[in-house]
C-alpha cells in the first residue's frame, strides 16, 4: 500500500502543481509558460510510455525477482519526480513525464501479479482494493500536502510547486532501499517463513495461483494472446480507466470549479478521496466474501455513471450539491476497479497467463487514461459537462459489458463436466 501510495502521489501531483498558488501567479503553468494544450500533452505523454513499458516490465519482474525490480522502479520514478522540480520549459516537462511513465508503468500490474503468487482467487479483491485505495489516500494526502507546501511559496527564491515535487519524490527514493532488502518475493523462497510454513503457503495456493519457480512457455503465451474472452476484460478496463485518469489528474481543477479557490481548492480534494478509500475497500470486501466480483463491478459503475450524469446536468452554481455528487461519483469510479481486476486474475489459470494477462489488461486500459486527459476542457469551467458526460457514458457501457461477461461465464459453467474447474463470477 505504501509503495503504491507514493507512486500515486508522484504521478498525480502535477494536477496540484498546475493550480498551486495560481492566484499569486506562481503555478507550474504560469512559471514554465505553457498553454493548456501543452499541459495536456505533458499528461498524455506519460500514458504513452506507461502503455509501452507495462508488459515488458512484468517480464523483468519475473526475471529479476519482485524485490529487486520494484526497488529499481521506485528509486527511478522518485528521482524523476524530484527532477520535475527543476524544469524550466515545455520540452523538459514532456521528457521527464515520459521517463516518469516508463518507470511507474511496471508497478501496478506488477503488484497485482505478485498477489497471484501469494493468495487464492477469493482473497485477492480486498488486497487489490487496499493497493488501489492507497491511490485515493494519495489523492487525499496530495491535496493536504499541496495545501501546506503552498505556504512555502517564495522560500529561498523557489516557487511552491517546485518544493512539492522535491518533497513528494524524496520518500520514493528512500523507500526503494527498504523494498530492496525487505519486500517478499515468493512463498517458496521467503526467508522469514520456516520450511514448514513455506510448504504450507505453497500447498495452500497450488492449482489456483501462480508459482514463483514456474517458467513462462511460448505455448502459454500463445494461448493467452488467442483467448478472446480476455479481450472483453481488456476493453471493459478501458471504460473504467477514463474516469480513473480524469479524476486523478483533474480533481483540484474540478474542485476549483465548485467554487473553491487558491489553496482551498487543494484542501477540498481531501474529503472525496478519504471517502473513496472507505467505499473502495468495502465494495472489494463484499465482492470477495460473496464471490460477486462482476456484480460489485457493474453496480459500482452504474452508480458512478448515474452520478456523473447528475453532475453534468446540475446548474454550474449549485456548488454544494455538485460537490456531493462529485464525491459519490469519484468513490464508486474507483471502487469498481479492484473487483474487476480480481475477477480477471481468478480466471487466469496459469502463471504464464497471469504474467501476460494482467499487464496487457492494464496496458490496453491506458487508451482510456489517454482519453481521460482531454475530456475536462478549460473553456467549459466551472461546469465541465463534456468531462462528466464522457465519464458517465464509458462507465455505463462498462457496466453492460461486465454483465455480458458474467452471462458468458455462467453459460460456460453450465457446459462443464463433473470435477472441472468452474469460471469465477
Amino acid at each position: 500500500m505504501v509503495i503504491y501510495l507514493l507512486c500515486s502521489l508522484d504521478r498525480s501531483n502535477i494536477g496540484n502543481a498546475k493550480i498551486l498558488n495560481s492566484d499569486a501567479g506562481h503555478s507550474l503553468m504560469q512559471n514554465v509558460g505553457i498553454t493548456n494544450a501543452q499541459y495536456l500533452t505533458a499528461l498524455m505523454i506519460f500514458f504513452v510510455s506507461y502503455t509501452l513499458f507495462e508488459t515488458p516490465s512484468n517480464y523483468m519482474l519475473k526475471r529479476f525477482r519482485p524485490s529487486r525490480w520494484i526497488a529499481f522502479l521506485m528509486f527511478a520514478w522518485g528521482a524523476m519526480t524530484m527532477i520535475l522540480g527543476g524544469i524550466h520549459n515545455f520540452g523538459a516537462l514532456v521528457a521527464v513525464r515520459f521517463l516518469l511513465g516508463m518507470f511507474e508503468a511496471g508497478l501496478f500490474p506488477g503488484m497485482v501479479y505478485v498477489l497471484t503468487f501469494w493468495y487464492r482467487p477469493e482473497e485477492r479483491a480486498l488486497r487489490i482494493a487496499l493497493i488501489l485505495a492507497s491511490a485515493t489516500l494519495g489523492g487525499a494526502f496530495g491535496g493536504a500536502i499541496a495545501y501546506g507546501v503552498g505556504k512555502m511559496d517564495g522560500l529561498h527564491g523557489l516557487e511552491a510547486w517546485r518544493y512539492l515535487f522535491l518533497i513528494e519524490g524524496a520518500p520514493s527514493c528512500a523507500g526503494a532501499i527498504l523494498v530492496w532488502f525487505f519486500f517478499p518475493d515468493y512463498p517458496e523462497t521467503v526467508r522469514w517463513l520456516s520450511a514448514e510454513e513455506r510448504e504450507l503457503a505453497t500447498e495452500r495456493i497450488k492449482g489456483v495461483a501462480s508459482l514463483g519457480h514456474h517458467k513462462i512457455t511460448w505455448a502459454e503465451a500463445k494461448a493467452t494472446l488467442k483467448d478472446y474472452r480476455l479481450y472483453v476484460h481488456y476493453l471493459t478496463y478501458i471504460t473504467i480507466s477514463v474516469p480513473f485518469s480524469s479524476m486523478s489528474l483533474f480533481s483540484p481543477t474540478i474542485v476549483a470549479g465548485l467554487g473553491y479557490k487558491g489553496l482551498d481548492a487543494q484542501l477540498f480534494t481531501v474529503p472525496p478521496y478519504a471517502i473513496a478509500f472507505v467505499i473502495t475497500v468495502s465494495v472489494a470486501w463484499v465482492s470477495d466474501k460473496y464471490e460477486k466480483r462482476s456484480l460489485g463491478t457493474s453496480i459500482s459503475m452504474a452508480i458512478a455513471g448515474a452520478c456523473f450524469i447528475v453532475e453534468g446536468a446540475l446548474p454550474s452554481d449549485s456548488f454544494k450539491l455538485r460537490y456531493v455528487f462529485f464525491i459519490i461519483a469519484l468513490s464508486f469510479a474507483f471502487a469498481c476497479i479492484p473487483p474487476l481486476l480480481s475477477w480477471l486474475t481468478a480466471n487466469l489459470h496459469t502463471t504464464g497467463a497471469s504474467t501476460l494477462g494482467v499487464p496487457l489488461n492494464v496496458s490496453i486500459g491506458q487508451v482510456g487514461q489517454i482519453i481521460g486527459v482531454y475530456i475536462y476542457k478549460s473553456n467549459e469551467s466551472p461546469g465541465y459537462p463534456t468531462g462528466h458526460y464522457t465519464n458517465a457514458g464509458f462507465l455505463l457501457v462498462g457496466a453492460l459489458a461486465t454483465l455480458g461477461l458474467r452471462i458468458m461465464y455462467i453459460q460456460r459453467n453450465k457446459r462443464l463436466g463433473p470435477g472441472e474447474r468452474k469460471w469465477r463470477l
